[in-house]
């Protein structure tokens, strides 16, 4: 009997303990956020947007009408300035984005990255201006073959893993982000795409390459293997320390959605002016593998 009451005396001293709590969420304007990348071989491309409140519910229209039109953006390389176009993207009147790039109509402002070469990027919008710079690294992670094997026996039929035989560089500083295009679709960036070589630093290794995904919620089950009959193409980029920091910053992030023992991470950015998003370069190379039927 005394145990019994010393468990509902406990029960009513717990319910009594009970306190609602309500957090009345601050306004914040809105801050620019950039993603403008440059690859050897490409001109630069520059999406701007405006931030989302973290708990709206996203409609299309509400995507649709972030995305900045009016800036002036410029990239410039060694002294030359490359004023950028806007682009609207569109379908049956619906607009799906909109970016900066090269005006492909005056070819004396035209540009390229190359590698080994530093670009800065200005952004003049509303008044405030924001700056950032990147670097084109070297190619210093050698591709030596893609191959596959069949996934373990614990997956459907007809899935096969992926493998890449590459050399590092010595010397320590190299920084990667790695994308996959399977058959006619897009390149996608693995779950976790980026990497240092702290661990195969001046090593050759073998190592499994995940399937790219869109980050539009969990990944499937068996995300990672590709499909017999599938044509996959390898996109490795070598990236610098600024950009690898941004994307291990967004992934870990994105990982521990709806973790609740997570630590908070703050997405490190290169943009000045308390704006969001990045500035990379990227040294891209590319290999393809068609897996047999």
């Amino acid at each position: 009997m005394r145990s019994l009451v010393c468990l509902l005396l406990g029960a009513l001293f717990l319910t009594g303990c009970e306190r609602d709590i309500n957090f009345t969420l601050a306004q914040t304007e809105p801050k620019l956020v950039v993603e403008a990348t440059i690859e050897n071989g490409q001109p630069p491309l520059v999406i701007l947007s405006k931030s989302l409140p973290f708990f709206d519910t996203l409609r299309p229209s509400q995507l649709a009408t972030s995305f900045i039109t009016d800036a002036l953006v410029v990239v410039t390389h060694n002294g030359v300035s490359y004023p950028l176009k806007g682009y609207r993207t569109s379908v049956a009147g619906q607009t799906l984005g909109y970016y900066y790039t090269v005006d492909s109509v005056q070819p004396g402002l035209f540009l390229r990255g190359a590698l080994q070469q530093t670009y800065s990027l200005r952004i003049n919008w509303q008044g405030k201006t924001y700056e950032a710079q990147t670097r084109i690294p070297a190619l210093t992670r050698r591709i030596d073959s893609v191959f596959w094997r069949p996934a373990p026996p614990d997956n459907p039929p007809g899935k096969v893993a992926l493998y890449v035989r590459a050399t590092d560089q010595p010397g320590f500083g190299d920084y990667i982000r790695y994308y996959t295009k399977q058959n006619s679709g897009p390149f996608l960036p693995g779950l976790n795409s980026v990497y240092d070589d702290q661990v195969i630093d001046g090593t050759s290794y073998e190592v499994q390459v995940e399937r790219g995904i869109v980050r539009d919620g969990q990944p499937e089950e068996g995300y990672n293997f590709f499909n017999r009959g599938d044509t996959v193409t390898l996109k490795v980029c070598n990236i610098d320390k600024a950009t690898y920091d941004f994307w291990r910053t967004v992934e870990f992030n994105y990982a521990s959605i709806g973790n609740p023992f997570s630590s908070p991470t703050k997405v490190l950015s290169n943009v000045s002016g308390n704006a969001l998003g990045y500035f990379g370069g990227y040294a891209a190379q590319f290999r393809t593998v068609i897996i047999s039927r």
